[in-house]
């Protein structure tokens, strides 16, 4: 069994036909939680009053087992799509979304949920059609997106949310579910997950057991806003828990979180699921329970319904729903709780049709070619283009037709890996920044030189450079079903490259097994060259030697440089134990020699400069094992350019020559010495499979830039609180009460905007009322452009107001000298603030408005208009 999810619909034809005879045999025939007329409900209903307590200790997990005797297959919950389909196999790969929220595009993010949703669907129906069971990454279930607040720049995993404003992060996250799951009124389109719940954002290395302290506050003024916004407003199916503490709880069997605010104060009424082992790590990291039982059984009594369990498994616990078979019979737990649990885990799969004909369900007949099409790719370009942020311009951008030699530097110019951020599918033709820039400019000389050897990715081996013992293409794979490589191997053949990835093509079953690779590996060219490994617990050995030894945490690849001849074949080894699958990679990289001189060089003969640097997601990301200066554990100690880069960026600069700056990053970069010595400077971010295509637009003009900062870059570490205390005092823009290097909203055109003060529809107002503003926005340049027209509300003078907070926002296209109005209604929850006490109220008092290109006082136009509010308005859920 669980070899379709079509196998219910089969049963439910095979079992009509058979009854064919008589209405009566019919209905006996066909249960009613198969019953696609009847309410979900009492569908739901029917199918868990069938099964047995072991049946449904086995449902809790993201590895939900099939249920034979009722036809019920296997499902796996978990799915990732932050930016695309992702972990499953060629999908369209969007910008990261920190560079998605440089959009301020609610609408073009819906859109790109829309074809997320639609390719997930596409890759479910090829494994339906074709019979085969879904694993992991295969379903409909999505743990995207993360909505956390990205309250420090040194966070690891900020990349993948939309900034640090709260008011921001709800509406590019509401949007994006909207997108993914769909409007039909009975069916997901998929499901989305509103992550990680709650107050989640580093440091990366303590994430199992810290113990994080949060004020009432802080608590509703900044980490839990953007959750209310997905759950009442945007009906987000799902949510997840976090690893942390808060407050004395962890996260995952918390009163407040789980029950006070999430299902009694939101009325949520879809599925909880854990971050993966966070259940382990109630009693494990955190230990607030003596058991894994009674850790199972404190959150399945505050409503977690499913508990992620891929990770860490210990060699003991052969079934990993054992701690929930032992919460039911050790009478931890109740059959009721259990039985509520199982109901919104099945609502959910009900809600996705796969329980019904799939005739039935419209998303099941997604045509194939949906998947990496033409529209998808325009809209990876789209965003893209939108997510570009014009730092710096002295006018040097867009580029003259003057020029007609340019030199890129760089390291990360010729490189597809920077493109994809993290949590990201495989685009099928990826545009890099080099390839871009040589698209935008067709009639002037290019050339390449990367001016380091600092990230600088490695590619997969090739067939062709590697031979088994026998001397055909590949190397010899063996592959044991036990983790210490005993006995003989259950599975013996050649892989061209080693290139595995064990959600996809597992090898041997079993939860830990053995993988042995050798052959020989033969260079192309005589010199040095960066060999080494992705994937955990793995071992390189060349011509026996160890070179490289990864640890249980090991994603990205470990390397190490070596001297190969050209023609030799040398002898390589490769174990990895536990396998789990296996995933690896056996990569290389040739290294570049003498790269600064060689980059000034080419510097001295160019007309312009274009330098591609940053830092990627080999550096900053979750819970990884990095030892270059600056970065701990996945997350930054500095933020500061790399050490390298900005020394290239010094000597390519010394040349005289003019400089454009390219940064691709997923956090705030402290460019001090850029800001002032380099000519412009665009942040590019993590763009997606067509951001080298968007950044030569955007150099060429033929994208005006029109991103904006969803984060504020500060000129160091030096002026922020420290990285592990949450609160938020002296923390991003709205609490920050120093001078940033560039401030939240910030972004230049190529054009130039005005505004005229906002009308409002009352000088004065009760507390309570909603305020109607009217902002005129003309476009006074000569260029067409989009201006994000942002709304910034200044408060009284009441302890716990912000110094300021976005409060509406609005992307608009202007031709030269077209004016637009652009009308935002500010409800009571806009107009509010926090007590220090963590009471939502709207205050009395005197208020200022700001409509513009950016924050006020940033130098950016804008019109600023006042009024006040009479009375005080707590609010109401």
């Amino acid at each position: 069994m669980g070899r379709s999810m079509f196998g219910a619909a089969v049963l439910v034809a095979q079992l009509v036909v058979a009854g064919a005879g008589s209405a009566h045999a019919q209905e006996a025939a066909k249960p009613p939680y198969l019953d696609p007329s009847l309410p979900v409900e009492r569908r739901v209903d029917d199918l868990v009053g069938r099964l047995t307590p072991e049946e449904k200790a086995a449902q809790l997990t993201n590895q939900a087992r099939a249920i034979p005797r009722l036809n019920i297959p296997a499902y796996n919950w978990w799915s990732e799509a932050l930016h695309g389909v992702a972990r499953n196999g060629e999908a369209t790969v969007f910008p990261e979304p920190i560079g998605l929220a440089a959009t301020f595009d609610p609408a073009a993010i819906r859109q790109m949920g829309i074809a997320i949703g639609t390719e997930a669907r596409v890759k479910f129906n090829r494994v339906e059609k074709a019979g085969a069971e879904h694993r992991i990454y295969q379903g409909l279930d999505f743990w995207s997106p993360n909505i956390n607040i990205f309250r420090d720049p040194r966070w690891g995993r900020g990349q993948e949310t939309y900034g640090e404003d709260p008011y921001l992060t709800g509406k590019l996250g509401t949007a994006f579910v909207q997108g993914m799951q769909g409007d039909d009124p009975k069916y997901y389109r998929v499901i989305a997950t509103a992550k990680h719940y709650a107050v989640h954002s580093g440091p990366e290395p303590t994430r199992h057991e810290v113990d994080v302290a949060a004020s009432r506050h802080d608590m509703e003024d900044t980490y839990l806003p953007a959750f209310r916004e997905l759950v009442t407003a945007g009906k987000v199916a799902s949510v997840m828990c976090a690893y942390n503490r808060v407050n004395g709880q962890p996260a995952c069997a918390s009163d407040f979180l789980l029950n006070d605010q999430l299902r009694q104060r939101w009325g949520f009424k879809g599925y909880v699921v854990s971050d993966c082992d966070a259940i382990a790590d109630i009693q494990r990291g955190h230990h607030y329970t003596k058991t894994l039982a009674e850790a199972a059984a404190v959150s399945l009594k505050l409503g977690v319904d499913n508990d992620c369990t891929e990770y860490n498994r210990p060699p003991d616990e052969p079934d990993d729903f054992d701690l929930y078979r032992d919460a039911i019979t050790q009478g931890l737990v109740s059959q009721d709780v259990v039985d509520a649990s199982l109901r919104r885990l099945f609502t959910a799969r009900m809600r996705l049709g796969l329980f019904d004909p799939p005739a039935s369900v419209p998303y099941a007949q997604v045509a194939d070619t949906e998947l990496n099409s033409p529209a998808h790719v325009a809209l990876a370009l789209r965003l893209a283009n939108e997510s570009m942020v014009l730092l710096k311009n002295n006018g040097v951008l867009p580029v003259k037709p003057t020029v007609k030699r340019i030199a890129v530097v760089g390291p990360l110019a010729d490189q597809v890996d920077v493109l994809l951020g993290n949590y990201n599918g495989q685009p099928i033709h990826p545009v890099t920044a080099l390839d871009g820039i040589r698209a935008a400019f067709p009639n002037a000389q290019i050339v390449y030189e990367p001016g380091s050897n600092f990230l600088r990715s490695a590619s997969t081996i090739p067939a062709s450079a590697l031979s088994g013992p026998d001397g055909k293409p590949g190397l010899k794979g063996e592959y044991w079903s036990n983790p210490d490589f005993s006995g003989a191997p259950a599975v013996t053949r050649t892989d061209g490259t080693l290139n595995l990835d064990r959600d996809m093509t597992p090898v041997v079953e079993g939860p830990a097994i053995s993988a042995r690779w050798t052959g020989f590996v033969t260079v192309p060219a005589t010199g040095e060259y960066n060999i080494g490994l992705s994937g955990a617990n793995a071992t390189l050995w060349v011509e026996g030697a160890e070179a490289v030894k990864n640890g249980d945490r090991q994603r990205t690849p470990r390397m190490k440089a070596l001297h190969f001849e050209a023609g030799r074949r040398y002898a390589i080894r490769i174990d990895q134990t536990p396998a789990k699958g296996p995933v690896i990679r056996l990569v290389w990289n040739p290294v570049v020699t003498d790269p600064l001189n060689r980059a000034v060089a080419a510097a001295k003969s160019a007309d312009l400069v274009v330098a591609v640097a940053g830092i990627s997601s080999a550096l900053e990301g979750e819970e990884m094992t990095v030892t270059v200066p600056g970065f701990k554990g996945g997350d930054r100690t500095s933020l500061d350019m790399p050490a390298e880069e900005e020394s290239l960026l010094k000597a390519v600069k010394a040349t005289g020559k003019p400089m454009a700056l390219v940064l691709m990053n997923g956090s705030a970069l402290s460019v001090n010495w850029a800001a002032t010595h380099v000519d412009a400077i665009i942040d590019a971010w993590y763009p997606g499979e067509q951001g080298g295509m968007a950044i030569g637009q955007t150099l060429s003009g033929v994208n005006n830039p029109s991103g904006r900062l969803p984060v504020t870059f500060y000129t160091g570490v030096d002026g922020l609180p420290p990285f592990e205390d949450y609160s938020m005092k002296g923390r991003t823009y709205r609490y920050f009460t120093g001078k940033p290097l560039y401030a939240f909203g910030h972004g230049l055109s190529y054009t130039t905007f005005a505004y005229t003060p906002p009308a409002l529809s009352a000088a004065t107002l009760k507390a309570g009322e909603t305020l109607g503003v009217d902002a005129q926005v003309r476009n006074a340049g000569a260029v067409a452009g989009d201006e994000v027209v942002q709304l910034y509300l200044g408060f009284p003078q009441v302890p716990g107001a912000p110094i300021r907070a976005l409060r509406a926002f609005s992307r608009v296209h202007l031709a030269p000298g077209e004016s637009k109005k652009v009308h935002f209604d500010l409800d009571p929850r806009d107009l509010s603030s926090v007590t220090e006490a963590g009471d939502r109220v709207v205050a009395g008092g005197a208020y200022t408005l700001t409509v513009g290109g950016g924050q006020p006082g940033t130098g950016v136009p804008g019109a600023t208009a006042g009024f006040t509010v009479v009375g005080t308005a707590p609010l109401a859920e």
